[in-house]
């Protein structure tokens, strides 16, 4: 597998099979569970990249799960934030993965 693939399957398992319900309080940067997942990821990263990147792209996730800059992109350009409308869990959802992927390969492709 190339490092991007890798590292995508390592975000995969970290965000799906290793997060439980407690973890939902990581959207509080005060709250261990913010930090005790974006740890989960660092593990994985360190295997990966060097220390600097694996740090950079750790504390991207951190700050990616607080939403606030999603919900700043989503405010940004428009996009449905109506808690009524089905599609704005699916926009909410998306923006959060394709977040942390495209700061996955922004950091192979600095490599």
């Amino acid at each position: 597998m190339t490092l991007f693939e890798q590292a995508l399957v390592w975000h995969l398992v970290a965000d799906w099979l290793l997060q439980n319900e407690w973890m939902q309080n990581k959207t509080n940067l005060l709250h261990p569970a913010a930090w005790v997942h974006s740890g989960i990821h660092l593990l994985g990263l360190l295997v990966l990249f060097p220390t600097w990147l694996a740090l950079l792209v750790g504390l991207s996730h951190l700050l990616i799960d607080t939403r606030k800059p999603l919900i700043w992109w989503r405010t940004f350009f428009r996009q449905t934030q109506d808690p009524s409308n089905p599609a704005s869990m699916h926009v909410a959802f998306w923006g959060d993965q394709v977040a942390h992927i495209a700061i996955i390969a922004i950091a192979v492709g600095v490599l």
